[in-house]
C-alpha cells in the first residue's frame, strides 16, 4: 500500500482498494418463511420508517403527495407509468418510490467538513449500505492525483479541469459519457449534444446493462424497440403472462395494473425460477376493506423454470399451440393475422417439429401437464400481454427468447390490439426517454444527419462504445477520461475486479451524483464529484421555476416539476451542467447557444420538436394533463422487422446446451425488496424471509444435501469463465425454493463473478442471469479478498 509523506494511505489505482462492498463480519441472518402475497400495510409502515430513518419526515412527506400527481414530480425510481385519467389522492407512489424519495429528501448533508474528515481509503471499507445513508452531497468536490481527500472545489474550478483535461485528449474517442436513467429528458438532450459536437458517440448507458436486449429484439422483430402496450391494456387483457420479472420488488405499482385485470377477467400466468410475493397475491395498501381481507390471488398458473429454461419452455408452449390449432382448425392461431401481418411462420413450423416436448420438459424443468395447461390457458384467448425483465434480458441468450416470446404472440395475432403486446418493463425512470433523446452509441444515420442539419457542425459518424466495450477499452488504456449523469457505474457493471482495474486507470472520472456511491471511491488518477439537485427539488433559473419531462415505459412524455427547496445553496441542476461543460470545453469553436439552453428549458423542447419525430408542439402537449404518447407503429398494427420490411417476422433459434458438471450451477443475480438498482436501503428481503444479510445464496434442498451443505453454512462462490478464477468469498447457505441447479444471489454482492465476456449474444450486455459458479465451503483466508 503506497503511502504519502504523512504516512496516509494514498487513493490511488496500484492501492488495493476494495473493488466492490468488502465481506464484513456476517450478521446474524434470520430466515423465515417467505411470503406469499405482497405490499398491504407492511408497505406502508417501512415507507414511514425509511423516511424516519432518513431525516425526511417533513421534506419527504410533504412531497410524497406531489410525487406522480398531475403537475407534480416524477418518481425518481422505476419507469411504470401513471394512470392517463384520475390518479389517487392518497398518493400515486409505492413502498419503492417512498424509500427512494426518502433517500434523496433526507436532511443529512455531507461536505468539505465530512471529506476533510474521512479518507477515500477509510470510506471504501465501509458498506454500500453504510455509504448510502450519509446523506447528500452538498457542494463540489475534487480528488487530486495521489490525494487521500477529497477536497471542496467551485463549479467554476471543476468546469476548468474538465476542459483541460478533455481538450488535452488525443482524440475525442478517447472520452465516454454515461447516463443514468434518472437524467430528464432537456438534460439528456444537451448532454448528448455536447458530447458530440466534441466528437464522439461514446454513449455508454444504463441501457446496456438491463434492457439493451429487448430494444435489440423488438426493433429487429416487430420494427421499433419498445413495449407496445398501455397501462389500460392491463385492464382490459384476457391474459397476461409475467416471465422473468418480479413485480412486487422491482415496480410494485404493477400490482394494481394486475389486480385491476385480474378484477375486470384477466388470467395470469407466472414463469419464473423463484417464486415470487408480487407474483402470487396482493394487498392493496390504499384500500381499507382489502387490508382487512385476504390478500386477492394474483397467478392462476406458476411455472418453476430452470434458469436458462425459458428458451425450451417458450418453445415447448408454440409446439402445444400448434398442436392446438390441428385439432381445433382455425380456432387457436390468427391465420389471417400471420398471413397479411407476418413472415417466416412456415419455417418456425418446421423448425419445432424437430423438438420431443418430453426433452424440452426436462429442459425446463416444468412438468409436460404443466406446460399443457399453460398451453390451454393461451389457445383459449386472444387478449395477451406479456410483460418480462431482466430474468429475460441478462440471459446470453435473452435476445433469442425475446424473439420466442414474440412468436407466441404473433401465432395468436396479438400485438397491435387492444389488451395484447409486448411489455418490456424497465427500470429506471427515464431510461427509455435517455434513448429516445439520442442518449445512443450506435444511433441512425438519419437521426445524425437531422443533427447535423440543424445544428451545423459535423457529427461524428463512427459508432461508440457500449458499457462492455468502454470497460475494455478502459483497461486498454484506449479511454482516458470517464464522465457519468449519474448512477453507480461501478457497482452495476460487471466482472467488478476488472471493471475496477478499468476505472483506476483513467486520467480522469467525474461523476455526477446527489449522494455517495462506490463509483466515488473507484476513481480515475484524478476525480471530481459534482452534485445536483434531486428530481423533488424545484429548479430554478432567473428566478423562474422550471420543469423537466421524462418518458415512461409505454411511451408516454410527461413533465416533472420539484416541490422542496434544495438541500444545499451549492447544488446546480443537469441541465447546467452539461452546458456549462460545454462552454468550458468548446469555448468560442462551438456553434451553438448554451446559454440560450440555460436560461429555458423551453428552448430545448423547440430544439427536440424539430429534430425527434413525435415531439410536435412538444412545449404545449407536455403541459397538457398525463402529456401525450410518442407514436408506436407496432402498437397501432403497423410492422417493420429487419428481414422483412414492412412485416412482423418469425424467429427460429436453438435451444441451448446447459450441461453442467457434477459440482456446477447456474447462478442468477437478483435485487432485495430493500434495495433499487444498486442503492441499498436496508439489509432485508422480507418477501423472501431473509434478514439482516445481504451475502447469500439460495440453494435447492437437494442440491445442498448432495453438496454436504446445510442452511447457515459459509461458502465461497467460483467461477472459471476464460480460464480465470473469479471469487465472491464468505456467502451464506439459505435453502429456498428454486429448481434444482439454479442459484440465486443478490446483485451487486455477486457482479465480481460475472465475466465481462459474459454477454447477450447481439446485445452485448452482461448476462448476469446466467452465470456457471462452483460452490466451496469457506476458507477464512479469503475473508479479507474483495471481488
Amino acid at each position: 500500500m503506497k503511502t504519502n509523506e504523512n504516512n496516509e494511505k494514498l487513493s490511488d489505482p496500484s492501492s488495493p482498494l476494495p473493488a466492490a462492498e468488502p465481506p464484513h463480519q456476517l450478521l446474524n441472518l434470520k430466515h423465515k418463511s417467505p411470503k406469499n402475497w405482497a405490499a398491504g400495510a407492511p408497505a406502508v409502515k417501512h415507507s414511514v420508517e425509511q423516511l424516519v430513518k432518513n431525516d425526511s419526515v417533513l421534506r419527504g412527506g410533504k412531497a410524497l403527495f406531489a410525487m406522480n400527481q398531475f403537475g407534480g414530480f416524477d418518481c425518481p425510481s422505476c419507469a411504470w407509468p401513471d394512470p392517463d385519467d384520475e390518479r389517487s389522492r392518497l398518493g400515486e407512489y409505492c413502498e419503492s418510490g417512498a424509500k427512494a424519495l426518502a433517500e434523496e429528501a433526507t436532511s443529512k448533508k455531507i461536505g468539505a467538513d465530512f471529506f476533510r474528515e474521512n479518507s477515500v481509503y477509510d470510506l471504501s471499507k465501509r458498506s454500500d449500505y453504510e455509504i448510502s445513508q450519509l446523506g447528500r452531497i452538498a457542494e463540489p468536490m475534487y480528488l487530486p492525483q495521489g490525494g487521500t481527500h477529497y477536497q471542496p472545489i467551485s463549479w467554476e474550478g471543476a468546469f476548468a479541469k474538465i476542459a483541460e483535461k478533455l481538450n488535452g485528449l488525443a482524440s475525442p474517442n478517447e472520452a465516454i459519457f454515461y447516463t443514468s436513467g434518472r437524467t430528464s429528458n432537456e438534460a439528456t438532450w444537451v448532454y448528448q449534444l455536447f458530447a458530440r459536437e466534441f466528437g464522439t458517440n461514446n454513449f455508454p448507458d444504463c441501457s446496456n446493462m438491463c434492457h439493451e436486449t429487448s430494444g435489440y429484439a423488438l426493433t429487429r422483430c416487430i420494427g421499433i424497440g419498445k413495449g407496445t402496450v398501455k397501462l389500460e391494456d392491463f385492464y382490459d387483457s384476457e391474459l397476461i403472462i409475467i416471465i422473468g420479472q418480479n413485480p412486487g420488488t422491482n415496480s410494485p405499482r404493477m400490482l394494481s395494473a394486475l389486480a385491476r385485470g385480474k378484477k375486470n377477467g384477466a388470467k395470469i400466468m407466472a414463469i419464473n425460477p423463484l417464486p415470487e410475493a408480487g407474483l402470487m397475491g396482493f394487498k392493496d395498501p390504499q384500500s381499507p376493506s382489502a387490508l382487512l381481507r385476504k390478500p386477492l390471488e394474483l397467478s392462476d398458473l406458476y411455472l418453476p423454470v430452470k434458469i436458462n429454461g425459458d428458451m425450451a419452455l417458450l418453445k415447448a408452449l408454440q409446439i402445444l399451440l400448434l398442436e392446438e390449432e390441428a385439432k381445433n382448425p382455425g380456432k387457436v392461431l390468427d391465420h389471417e393475422f400471420i398471413a397479411n401481418e407476418t413472415a417466416g411462420f412456415d419455417a418456425l413450423v418446421e423448425e419445432l417439429k424437430q423438438y420431443d416436448l418430453n426433452f424440452l420438459s426436462e429442459a425446463c424443468g416444468v412438468s409436460v401437464e404443466k406446460l399443457s395447461e399453460a398451453a390451454q390457458m393461451i389457445a383459449a384467448r386472444k387478449r395477451i400481454l406479456i410483460a418480462w425483465g431482466m430474468g429475460i434480458t441478462q440471459q446470453h441468450n435473452g435476445v433469442e427468447m425475446i424473439y420466442n416470446i414474440v412468436n407466441l404472440l404473433l401465432m395468436k395475432g396479438s400485438i397491435g390490439i387492444k389488451g395484447g403486446g409486448v411489455c418490456p418493463v424497465r427500470g429506471h425512470s427515464n431510461v427509455q426517454g435517455n434513448r429516445t433523446l439520442l442518449i445512443n452509441h450506435h444511433p441512425t444515420k438519419e437521426q445524425l444527419d437531422k443533427l447535423e442539419s440543424f445544428y451545423g457542425f459535423n457529427v461524428p459518424r463512427a459508432g461508440g462504445y457500449d458499457v462492455v466495450k468502454a470497460l475494455k477499452a478502459m483497461h486498454e488504456e484506449k479511454v482516458k477520461f470517464m464522465f457519468c449523469m449519474g448512477g453507480n457505474f461501478l457497482s452495476a457493471a460487471p466482472d467488478t475486479t476488472y471493471s475496477a482495474e478499468a476505472m483506476r486507470k483513467l486520467e480522469m472520472s467525474v461523476i455526477v451524483s446527489i449522494k455517495l456511491n462506490r463509483n466515488h471511491l473507484v476513481h480515475g488518477k484524478e476525480a471530481l464529484i459534482l452534485p445536483v439537485i434531486s428530481r423533488s427539488e424545484k429548479d430554478l433559473v432567473n428566478g423562474e421555476l422550471q420543469h423537466v419531462s421524462t418518458e415512461n415505459s409505454m411511451g408516454v412524455i410527461e413533465w416533472s416539476r420539484g416541490v422542496l427547496e434544495p438541500i444545499s445553496e451549492h447544488l446546480i441542476n443537469e441541465t447546467h451542467v452539461a452546458c456549462r461543460m460545454a462552454k468550458a470545453v468548446l469555448g468560442e469553436r462551438s456553434v451553438i447557444d448554451w446559454d440560450r439552453f440555460m436560461n429555458s428549458y423551453d428552448a430545448i423542447r423547440d430544439d427536440v420538436e424539430q429534430c425527434i419525430p413525435g415531439f410536435e408542439k412538444y412545449n404545449e402537449r407536455v403541459v397538457q394533463k398525463g402529456g401525450f404518447y410518442l407514436p408506436n407503429s407496432a402498437r397501432d398494427g403497423k410492422f417493420n422487422s429487419e428481414p422483412y420490411p414492412g412485416k412482423a417476422a418469425f424467429n427460429v433459434t436453438p435451444i441451448p446446451d446447459n450441461t453442467l458438471a457434477d459440482d456446477e450451477y447456474l447462478m442468477g443475480t437478483t435485487r432485495t425488496h430493500d434495495q433499487f438498482n444498486t442503492v441499498i436501503y436496508g439489509l432485508d428481503d422480507r418477501y423472501r424471509g431473509i434478514f439482516n444479510e445481504r451475502r447469500v445464496v439460495m440453494m435447492n434442498e437437494k442440491d445442498m444435501a448432495k453438496a454436504g451443505l446445510k442452511e447457515g453454512d459459509k461458502v465461497d462462490l467460483f467461477n472459471y469463465d476464460d480460464g480465470i478464477e473469479r471469487v465472491a468469498p464468505l456467502f451464506i447457505v439459505v435453502k429456498y425454493s428454486i429448481p434444482q441447479k439454479s442459484t440465486m444471489t443478490y446483485f451487486p454482492e455477486a457482479n465480481v463473478l460475472v465475466s465481462i465476456n459474459n454477454v447477450v449474444k447481439g446485445a452485448n450486455m452482461p448476462a448476469s442471469k446466467y452465470v456457471k459458479i462452483k460452490i466451496r465451503r469457506h476458507k477464512p483466508e479469503l475473508d479479507k479478498t474483495v471481488g
